[in-house]
């Protein structure tokens, strides 16, 4: 029998949308952009990062944002139990620079992301850290010989849950439910985990 571990995506399943965060605090609506409204990734933050440079906002302010949030309700809980009995490898499309204050509320879990290029506190391009890193890290895990159990909420996470052996959409937006009706969808962290154990155990 082969082993399972699960991949998560981090904004919108364990903690707030950063960036809507940042829009919320800095008053700068198109940053409330995400995946969920744009699925080409670089085009989202090619529009984010022209945004920063217009109204010449820091790395530094974003991380004061950052460091007032908290994990969503019941997501520490969650991952307590979901990490009782598997591993957990949370992929997001986030960066280093953003993730620690949330990754500290969360108890440290393993987190895949990218970086920020930053020069004197401004925030001048982002890096990748491999291309479609959540799809990827699927294939690489499955080639070790595990069995993926993913769960995600956007339209970057698609990728990821198509190549797991179970995918699981999280209060995903009606578009995208719409969009991929093969994949089941929970609406709280008490279906996920239930539907993670089933899959876990080839229910």
């Amino acid at each position: 029998m082969k082993q399972s571990i699960v991949t998560l995506d981090m904004e919108g399943v364990l903690t707030p949308e950063i960036w809507i965060a940042v829009a919320r605090a800095t008053g700068i609506e198109r940053l409330r952009l995400t995946t969920r409204d744009v699925p080409d990734y670089d085009v989202l933050m090619r529009g984010r990062l022209a945004v920063l440079e217009e109204h010449e906002l820091t790395l530094s302010e974003i991380q004061s944002v950052i460091g007032r949030l908290h994990p969503l309700p019941g997501a520490l809980e969650f991952l307590r139990e979901l990490r009782s009995f598997t591993q957990v490898i949370i992929l997001s499309d986030t960066f280093e620079q953003f993730a620690q204050p949330l990754l500290r509320q969360l108890e440290w879990p393993t987190l895949f992301c990218h970086q920020l290029r930053v020069e004197n506190d401004r925030i001048l391009d982002y890096q990748l850290r491999i291309p479609n890193q959540k799809r990827a890290t699927v294939d690489a895990l499955r080639s070790l010989n595990y069995r993926v159990i993913a769960a995600g909420d956007s339209y970057n996470d698609m990728a990821m849950l198509a190549a797991a052996d179970a995918g699981i959409l999280f209060r995903p937006p009606a578009k995208l439910r719409s969009d991929y009706p093969a994949f089941p969808a929970v609406r709280d962290h008490a279906g996920l985990i239930r539907m993670i154990r089933k899959a876990y155990d080839g229910v």
